[in-house]
């Protein structure tokens, strides 16, 4: 009976034993399939954090390409606002210097205006002078 249950224990213990070492070697190839899984994971966060630094370096250098378009444009409307600024002070001066032209041709014609009409009066006199001073002795 004992030599029975011994062969009996033995003969389970042999059982055990095996599905031990089966049960060892799944959860040695599980735990080879979770380290290539962890593998190939770690390779791709390498490889995303290589494309995020690769984005993040375009980025910086499109946005430091931005600021000195922005930089030229901001510059180049300084320019342009102060050349308006010029063109109109010229322009009010050529404003007031043509209206004081105006002003000066006004006058002078007004006093050709007088002086014609005084010449016309002034030979007006003289015919009449000289009516005058051909019917007298």
């Amino acid at each position: 009976l004992i030599s029975s249950a011994t062969k009996s224990l033995r003969m389970e213990t042999e059982i055990l034993e095996k599905k031990l070492q089966d049960a060892q070697m799944k959860l040695a190839e599980k735990d080879g399939d979770k380290e290539k899984e962890i593998q190939g994971l770690k390779r791709l966060i390498s490889e995303l954090e290589f494309q995020l630094t690769m984005e993040k370096s375009n980025n910086e250098s499109f946005l430091d390409k931005l600021r000195k378009e922005m930089k030229h444009k901001s510059d180049e409307l300084e320019k342009l606002t102060q050349e308006k600024t010029q063109l109109i002070h010229s322009l009010s001066q050529v404003q007031e210097e043509n209206s004081l032209l105006q002003d000066t041709v006004r006058r002078e014609c007004e006093e050709r205006c007088e002086l014609t009409a005084a010449l016309g009066r002034a030979r007006e006199q003289v015919l009449e002078l000289r009516r005058l001073s051909a019917t007298l002795p």
